[in-house]
């Protein structure tokens, strides 16, 4: 086992259809990605139960594509990058069209964070995914890979399909760039 967990992605998946432990690691790590993923595109307090299954789902779909499955020079990351961005689109449509089960009626006090701070968290979360809007679609996808996701820049550029050195590039621009505007967001002068 622990000669697979050094392996690259596209290496366990050319192991995956013939070797049930490459499978199972490749399955391990894809899960953890998508899931990672999922949890910050949801961005809504409570989605944990759809994050996971998004997770779910996605390592279904690369099961099913595991014997079918061609290199084409895109790195797998970004085949496994592509399939999470798609369920997260049709979770997302789901969850605008069908009812949201009422949780139950707690037995005790919530030891959760208070409303007020639940409050204060959602505006700053707002306020940074409004401003992150006025970045370009790269840097926000940087941004959510590396930031958000906890990628590294090796994982961040195979996802993507760009050098190392440009994404960290990328990633100080836009950083810089957002720090900009959150100061003059603090200071009042972007609406």
């Amino acid at each position: 086992m622990e000669r697979l967990d050094a392996l690259s992605l596209r290496e366990l998946a050319a192991l995956a259809v013939r070797d049930t432990d490459a499978r199972d690691v490749l399955l391990t790590r894809v899960r953890d990605m998508a899931l990672r993923y999922a949890r910050v595109r949801l961005g809504r307090f409570g989605a944990e139960d759809t994050a996971q299954d998004v997770a779910q789902e996605v390592c279904m779909a690369v099961v099913t594509a595991l014997p079918t499955y061609e290199e084409r020079g895109v790195p797998f990351e970004a085949f496994v990058y592509t399939i999470t961005s798609r369920k997260l689109a049709d979770a997302q449509r789901a969850a605008m069209r069908g009812p949201a089960p009422v949780a139950d009626v707690p037995d005790g006090p919530d030891d959760g964070p208070s409303p007020e701070s639940v409050a204060v968290m959602r505006d700053d979360a707002a306020t940074v995914m409004t401003l992150m809007q006025q970045l370009s679609g790269q840097q926000r996808e940087i941004l959510t890979l590396r930031v958000a996701v906890g990628m590294s820049t090796d994982e961040t550029a195979a996802a993507l399909g760009m050098s190392t050195g440009a994404v960290r590039v990328a990633q100080h621009r836009a950083l810089t760039r957002l720090r900009a505007m959150v100061a003059r967001a603090e200071a009042g002068d972007v609406a």
